[in-house]
């Protein structure tokens, strides 16, 4: 694992630290932003079309060192992405429709930057690939759950990641202009191979045939016009004069079966986050992050509600100070915090303060008001962030204490968990004494928050019995004290007060002592049993083979494809399959 010391420095969009390769002072990224402070993307809104134009600063990089040219993308850039996709499903419930194009000629995006990857070490890029992999999915998510339809106005040259972010949207439409092609040039000019998603999404979101794939793959100047059609990597091609009609066409199409609200409908505006950093404690509104660097941990403790809004319109008052879109929104920022600027932290402990009976209201609130787009939207952010944690090289160990609210929504957080301990009974020590811990399930935890893999977190837990999992599911709508909990199997040990520290200390200590590498790989593989999806491929298969490739000699070693990229010279590859 990269130390603190090897990582690059950035300060969010206003870096000012050296190139990654220069082993900077440990600042952090900051994944705050808003329209007014993008350098890289326009975002507008008319009627019921929300329009995301791409125009990369070319000296706007997270960190200084390289040149953001052709349109080229870092982690700086997809930030704002992410940033303006959340603006558009929150605040502009009236777009039905989202057209993503550039702003440059000729040009719509020539994927990430290579001269940014040539110098990142390991860890960043692993940091980067993931966060663009979750970013190109949380558009599929708004079109598949929000009814978000997305066109990719390809009005230049689209490669690698620059086509995988056409790929992410529902339909793709290139100008037919003799020049402008997509492509996935990664196997020919870089010694690597698309690392967000573009393999997956060409053969099992488009259904191009294997055999034409690889010859797509291995083509470095791409394909264009009516064979890019027949091959199926577009849906349609336009003449330039042409192109702007042929847009606005498909998104009538598209904004006319989309379920969104529409006209008339009221965003909510997201705020800017609120947090306060006392050392090594991060407090937000409903979030508390303690770092213990020398046992390598950060404590994670989610504060449920203290109230339930009596109607949907009351939440709709709320805005983002409602509670589970606020505290959904800290959450998420901490996860994003913690794994990009925190990489020896390497176990979470995650806690919840408050009232179960409360939780259990709240959530009973939202499943009655399932229809409102509002409440859809809110439902679906905090299933993205869970899916963070599954995504996560860390260890997570849930802590279930007492004074905890592992109910519903909560309790996915303990079940994401690689192991979860109850305490059982109360603290006999404790000053003000809490009720012993209990565990609650209800419809969150049945169906309405899946995995990457479209599974259940407790179907992914009882993957080999439908007995045990049957017996879990029945005690929905029971408070289940630790040994109820673990007779189901719902948690992995249930220690009393006299053990409970030590085993938690020994637990912490012992995972500690292994290398991070071997934890990565091995947590990696038992999260997501069961069947494979494209969204598991993607993280499983391109997230870490691409990084595996990145480390070898043939594309990161001095005379390897990434360093000699726009030289003249050719890779010298050592030929041997491994």
């Amino acid at each position: 694992m990269t130390t603190l010391d090897d990582r690059p420095a950035t300060g969010g969009a206003e870096a000012t630290a050296p190139a990654p390769d220069q082993s900077p002072a440990r600042t952090e990224v900051s994944f705050d932003t808003s329209p007014d402070q993008y350098k890289h993307w326009t975002l507008s809104v008319d009627g019921d079309v929300a329009t995301l134009t791409l125009d990369v600063a070319e000296d706007g990089g997270i960190v200084p060192g390289y040149e953001l040219k052709m349109n080229s993308y870092d982690l700086g850039v997809d930030i704002e992405l992410h940033d303006a996709m959340q603006r558009i499903r929150f605040e502009h419930p009236e777009a039905k429709a989202l057209v993503v194009t550039s702003g440059k000629d000729r040009m719509f995006c020539a994927g990430a930057n290579i001269k940014m990857l040539a110098a990142s070490p390991h860890s960043w890029k692993v940091n980067f690939c993931k966060f663009t992999n979750e970013t190109r999915n949380g558009i599929e998510d708004a079109s598949a759950h929000s009814g978000l339809r997305s066109i990719a106005a390809v009005n230049g040259t689209a490669a690698g990641g620059g086509y995988e972010l056409a790929l992410a949207c529902d339909e793709i439409v290139l100008v037919d202009d003799n020049s402008s092609a997509v492509s996935l040039p990664e196997v020919p000019l870089l010694g690597v191979l698309p690392g967000t998603g573009g393999l997956t999404r060409v053969v099992d979101k488009r259904g191009v045939r294997r055999d034409l794939a690889d010859v797509f793959s291995t083509t470095s100047e791409g394909i264009r016009g009516d064979r890019a059609v027949q091959w199926r990597l577009v849906d349609g091609i336009a003449k330039a004069r042409e192109f702007p009609e042929e847009i606005a066409r498909r998104t009538a199409e598209a904004a006319a079966t989309s379920s969104r609200p529409g006209a008339g409908a009221q965003g909510v505006a997201l705020t800017p986050l609120e947090r306060e950093v006392d050392g090594d404690t991060t407090h937000y509104g409903h979030v508390r992050v303690v770092l213990d660097r020398e046992s390598g941990t950060a404590t994670v403790t989610v504060l449920g509600p203290t109230s339930v809004p009596a109607t949907v319109e009351e939440l709709h008052e709320q805005g983002d100070q409602a509670w589970l879109l606020a505290t959904t929104r800290e959450l998420d920022d901490a996860i994003l915090r913690l794994r990009t600027n925190e990489l020896s932290v390497g176990t979470w402990l995650l806690r919840t303060e408050g009232d179960v009976a409360t939780v259990a209201a709240y959530d009973e609130f939202l499943l009655a008001n399932r229809d409102d787009w509002l409440v859809n939207e809110t439902i679906g952010f905090y299933k993205r962030t869970v899916k963070r944690l599954d995504t996560t090289s860390r260890s997570l160990f849930a802590l279930i204490e007492p004074g905890s609210c592992f109910a519903g929504l909560l309790a996915e957080i303990a079940f994401a968990a690689d192991r979860s301990f109850m305490l059982e009974g109360q603290f006999e020590d404790d000053d003000d004494p809490k009720p012993p811990a209990v565990v609650r399930l209800d419809e969150f935890n049945t169906g309405l928050l899946p995995m990457s893999n479209d599974l259940t977190r407790l179907q992914v837990r009882f993957l080999g019995s439908a007995d045990e999992l049957a017996a879990a599911e029945g005690a929905v709508g029971r408070d289940l004290l630790a040994a109820d909990a673990l007779e189901l199997g719902l948690v992995t040990s249930a220690p009393d007060d006299i053990d409970w520290e030590d085993e938690i200390r020994l637990v912490v200590e012992e995972r500690r002592s292994f290398s991070p590498d071997a934890l990565t790989g091995m947590e990696a593989n038992l999260r997501f049993a069961g069947q494979e999806t494209p969204e598991t491929k993607v993280f499983g298969r391109l997230t870490a083979w691409q990084n595996w490739i990145f480390q070898r000699p043939n594309a990161a070693g001095p005379e390897g494809a990434l360093r000699r990229y726009g030289t003249g010279q050719r890779a010298d590859y050592d030929r041997k399959r491994v």
